[in-house]
Formats: structure tokens, C-alpha cells, sequence
């Protein structure tokens, strides 16, 4: 309903596109800045740089057209429009994510993907087909991961209400910091996004491998292909904590 409703002013979503695609550009404008004056990036250059760009912004555009819209449940707690999804016989969790569906969030995908041929363009990188068959391996469990902490901060939101910012700080603030070589970062907030909140398996660790840099943490060669495993271990424990997080659900009273 919500792409039909978008699709009957196709020039207006069309300049909304664009638009968006313009507005997510200036993200990696200040990283073609930065490298205006430097050669390398924490001893990324420029094409690696825009490698990891590429892998994050790709990764999240995809869990955001997806599963972007649960950072707006706060709202249906506060005000007890919850309770209309509960009643119907289809779960909560895909209505969420189709309420208010924007398919203007392709834009974000668009110039992750743009930036990605770049990258893989201007890389002089041996390429195998371990290497090759791992870049989509990683996209996708990439999404993935960015959908489970949509989803955790959904949760979250059952019991704060109204945490929709803090939630942005690891949704949207996760995929700015990918963006940047893990060199560039303090230990203690690359191991916090390894083992805590593993980031880090969008794009840093997989993209070790593909670079032939040394991997973040020194993590074993296997570690590369982990990302599905990791994404599915996240999935596992999202799914209990959203559970946790509807049960705990006792309306306004309205």
C-alpha cells in the first residue's frame, strides 16, 4: 500500500531520490576532503576507505529500507496504537517495519552501491574466489546485523518509551563509524564493537581479508567468514529480547 502510495507521484519520489542520494553523498565529500590532504587515512587510502564505506553504507541502506521504520514504535507505546497491531493475525514485528514503508530508502542503497564499484574499480587487490564470494556473503549478513539492532533498540523502546535518538546513536552512528578504518579508533571502542555489539563483522573484519591488512584485535583468518554465524547469533538473542520486550507491552489503558 505504502509503494503504491508513493509510486502515483513518480517525479516527486524520483527528486525525493535524488535528494537523498545528494544528502548521503556529503557523508563520503568530507572523507574525499580529509584525503585532499592526506595521503592515507590510518593507513587506509583512498579506495580502501571507500571499500569499508561502501560494504557499511550498502549493508545499512538494506536494513533500514527493511526494518527502519521499528525506530518509530516508541510512539505506538506511548500513545497505545499498539494495540491495534496486536489484534490483527499478522506479526507484530513485519507490521512495524511496513507501517509508514519509504521506498525513498533506496537512495541510501544506491550510493553504497556506487561507492562500492569505485572501491573495487580503483583497488589493486589479488582477487580469488574466496574474495569475491565473500562480498555478497557480507552484504547480506551485514543488513542483517543492522536489522537486529533496529530490532534490540525496538525493544528497548517497550521499557523507555521514548528512545528513538538512542537508538540512532548505534543504528545510524554504527554505520558512520564503519566507515572509517578500525585504525583510526581506541582498542577499548574496537573491541566494544567486536564482542559487544559485533559491528565490526559488517565490514572491518571480512574486508581484512579481502585487503590483506592485519585484522582488528589480531582475530584469527577464519574470522572473515564468520559474519553469517555472527548474524545469526544475533538474530537468536533479538528474537528473545523483542519477545521480552511485547510481553512486557501493558498499553495505556485507553
Amino acid at each position: 500500500m505504502w509503494i503504491r502510495s508513493t509510486m502515483t507521484y513518480r517525479l516527486s519520489f524520483a527528486m525525493t531520490v535524488l535528494g537523498g542520494l545528494v544528502a548521503s553523498g556529503l557523508d563520503f565529500m568530507a572523507i574525499l576532503l580529509m584525503f585532499s590532504r592526506v595521503d592515507a587515512l590510518g593507513g587506509y587510502s583512498l579506495p580502501e576507505v571507500a571499500f569499508l564505506y561502501g560494504l557499511s553504507a550498502t549493508s545499512f541502506g538494506c536494513a533500514d529500507l527493511a526494518i527502519g521504520s521499528v525506530e518509530r514504535l516508541g510512539r505506538r507505546v506511548r500513545d497505545g496504537t499498539l494495540d491495534t497491531l496486536l489484534v490483527r493475525p499478522a506479526p507484530v514485528l513485519a507490521q512495524v517495519a511496513a507501517d509508514r514503508f519509504a521506498l525513498r530508502r533506496v537512495a541510501r542503497i544506491t550510493q553504497g552501491l556506487l561507492i562500492l564499484g569505485y572501491a573495487l574499480g580503483a583497488m589493486d587487490v589479488d582477487w580469488t574466489w574466496p574474495k569475491v564470494l565473500l562480498l555478497p556473503v557480507t552484504v547480506l549478513s551485514g543488513a542483517v546485523i543492522f536489522c537486529t539492532v533496529f530490532v534490540a533498540g525496538a525493544a528497548f523502546q517497550f521499557l523507555a518509551q521514548d528512545a528513538s535518538e538512542a537508538q540512532a546513536a548505534f543504528t545510524y552512528g554504527g554505520t558512520t563509524l564503519l566507515q572509517y578504518p578500525p585504525t583510526v579508533f581506541g582498542k577499548e571502542l574496537v573491541r566494544g564493537v567486536t564482542f559487544v555489539l559485533p559491528l565490526a563483522f559488517v565490514n572491518w573484519v571480512p574486508a581484512a581479508y579481502v585487503l590483506g591488512r592485519p585484522y582488528p584485535l589480531g582475530l584469527p583468518q577464519w574470522a572473515a567468514f564468520a559474519p553469517p554465524l555472527v548474524a545469526v547469533g544475533c538474530c537468536a538473542l533479538v528474537r528473545l529480547a523483542w519477545r521480552a520486550g511485547l510481553r512486557s507491552y501493558r498499553s495505556t489503558g485507553s
